[in-house]
């Protein structure tokens, strides 16, 4: 593989299953490319598509229709016929159930898949202690070699999996939902551990997952399906701060969704003038939309900006009564009343408001992000936009860092 040949790509990726009654196919017509080196996930809610897709690629399925390329190879095609055997992909995989043998130790679930490789691969005996040891180091696991792989902590079966999919080499690591089965503790422990092991070994990896903040706080790309379709790609702070439809914004973090229509364009700054049911609200479009087109408008809770008096010259503030607060220890979440609108608002806990308190909240124009209400058909995931140094936001991602920035509260007395 050159150096600028891309670790995988697939290309209009079809899977259906007979006697299904979905009008659509599980996989219907995805596409996307994952450069050398990257971490990209697939991002959906249960039935989305997501690890069929993975499997597809895995050789575990066969597919209906596209091509799928993997270290330059192309591995699966319907048309001309090709279906390359898993274990001929050079790929490895963790499966969400870890798929640990229990009859064997740490030290054989580990060299198995190279002793049964071992005459394709030509890989001497001599070598497999030393490849599987040095997989085990990898994952810290070196002392536990000769243990049943049963007397594992959940955890640690995580870490065996991973050492058993890394042994070979593999030009590309599949991993689907292998956090699923952790308590929420060793879930963020292990969700830094992967990471940093994806960034030692630069194994190309591509993530299967359901939750957002592992896809915010690991990927370097994130593509959100829907439906059998990816709907949206981009960096992770991309995803969560432009969410390009209404099921993006809401299924990546929480956010308040407006009806609108747009009425009008601001001469100069190029903004529009959107009616909702909260009144008229400044925000700045995407390219597509015009006047008359209807939409939705998305605003995050930690961006809604509470203030004791009108800020003046202000656009997008609205009178608001406080209805219902939880103190969350470095946060409080506020339900507002904005006329007949249920608004949720999440400041710092420096200032805590009295419930039925007025106040006005501030929908600030460059956070009001203006969202199409259609599927999107049609997404560009084959463009990886960023180098290594666009990394994913750390820990809970962008989701707390408008949190952590702190959301002002202003006012006489506040």
């Amino acid at each position: 593989m050159t150096e600028a040949e891309p670790a995988l790509i697939v290309e209009d990726l079809v899977k259906a299953y007979a006697g299904a009654d979905d009008v659509r196919p599980a996989v219907d017509g995805v596409s996307f490319t994952v450069e050398s080196g990257r971490f990209f996930t697939l991002l959906g809610p249960s039935g989305c598509g997501k690890s069929t897709t993975l499997r597809c690629i895995a050789g575990l399925e066969t597919t209906d229709g596209g091509i799928i390329t993997v270290d330059g190879r192309v591995v699966s095609s319907h048309t001309p016929k090709v279906m390359v055997p898993p274990d001929q992909r050079g790929i490895g995989m963790v499966f969400q159930s870890y798929a640990i043998w229990p009859h064997m130790t740490v030290f054989e679930n580990v060299a198995f898949p190279l002793r049964a490789a071992r005459r394709s691969r030509h890989i001497a005996r001599s070598d497999i202690r030393s490849m599987v040891m040095e997989s085990l180091e990898r994952v810290r696991l070196e002392g536990f070699a000769s243990r049943p792989a049963t007397k594992l902590s959940g955890g640690q079966q995580q870490r065996l999996a991973l050492a058993r999919a890394l042994v070979g080499d593999p030009s590309l690591l599949l991993l689907d939902e292998p956090l699923s089965n952790l308590d929420a503790t060793l879930r963020e422990a292990m969700r830094a551990e992967l990471r940093t092991l994806q960034r030692e070994t630069g194994v190309t990896t591509l993530y299967v997952t359901h939750d957002q903040t592992e896809a915010l706080s690991m990927s370097n790309v994130v593509a959100v399906m829907q439906d059998g379709r990816i709907v949206q790609a981009g960096r992770p702070r991309e995803i969560y701060r432009r969410p390009a439809t209404a099921f993006v914004a809401t299924f990546v973090g929480k956010t308040n969704l407006l009806a609108a229509r747009i009425v009008d364009r601001e001469p100069g700054d190029g903004s529009f003038l959107l009616e909702t049911k909260v009144g008229s609200i400044h925000a700045v479009c995407p390219e597509g939309v015009a006047v008359g087109d209807d939409v939705s408008v998305s605003i995050r809770p930690e961006d809604i900006r509470l203030h004791l008096q009108r800020p003046d010259a202000t656009p997008n503030v609205f009178d608001a009564a406080i209805t219902r607060r939880m103190y969350l220890g470095d946060a409080v979440e506020y339900h507002l009343m904005v006329g007949d609108e249920p608004i949720d608002s999440r400041q710092n806990s420096d200032v805590f408001l009295r419930r039925r308190e007025a106040v006005f909240a501030e929908f600030p124009v460059e956070h009001c992000v203006v969202v199409s209400d259609e599927f999107g058909a049609t997404v560009d995931a084959h463009a990886d936009r960023g180098s290594d140094d666009d990394d994913p936001v750390d820990a809970q991602g962008a989701i707390m860092a408008s949190v952590l920035e702190g959301a002002p509260i202003s006012g006489e007395g506040v």
